[in-house]
């Protein structure tokens, strides 16, 4: 019986801060620095109802930021998404040229320091020299 009594003072305290805390936070998104809002102790039915209507104006406001700042940062994922598959794309493409223009004993080890962990060779062992490749799009002829 005794928390049933206490449940409805909890309830219209919790709902007061809660008003409190909307007024509040609507005055500041508004930008205005005074209130001109305030609760009144007496909590008469209009104000009430008043108070309700502005905290739900409030609510719908904070609401609409929100979605528009969801809505935002969804199109610049989206947009990070895109540019990640494109370069995704890329170094798949060079991966597997890599491929072709290795030699079997440099797939080898790779394919060895890939399963010890270790670290790749800075430098290639003696009589292995190789130029580096050159991409298929540059001539060969001499530039300027």
């Amino acid at each position: 019986m005794k928390s049933q009594w206490c449940r409805p003072v909890a309830m219209d305290l919790g709902v007061y801060q809660l008003r409190h805390f909307s007024i509040s936070f609507l005055s500041s998104l508004l930008g205005t620095e005074n209130a001109s809002v305030r609760l009144d102790n007496s909590s008469s039915g209009a104000s009430v109802v008043a108070i309700d209507n502005k905290i739900e104006q409030a609510m719908d406001l904070v609401k609409s930021h929100l979605m528009y700042a969801v809505r935002e940062e969804v199109e610049v994922l989206k947009e990070q998404i895109k540019e990640l598959i494109e370069k995704n794309s890329q170094l798949e493409q060079e991966n597997n040229l890599l491929k072709t223009l290795a030699s079997p004993e440099q797939l080898a080890q790779f394919q060895a320091q890939l399963q010890t962990g270790s670290p790749p060779a800075t430098s290639q062992p003696q009589g292995t020299t190789q130029p580096p490749a050159q991409p298929a799009s540059q001539g060969s002829g001499p530039t300027a």
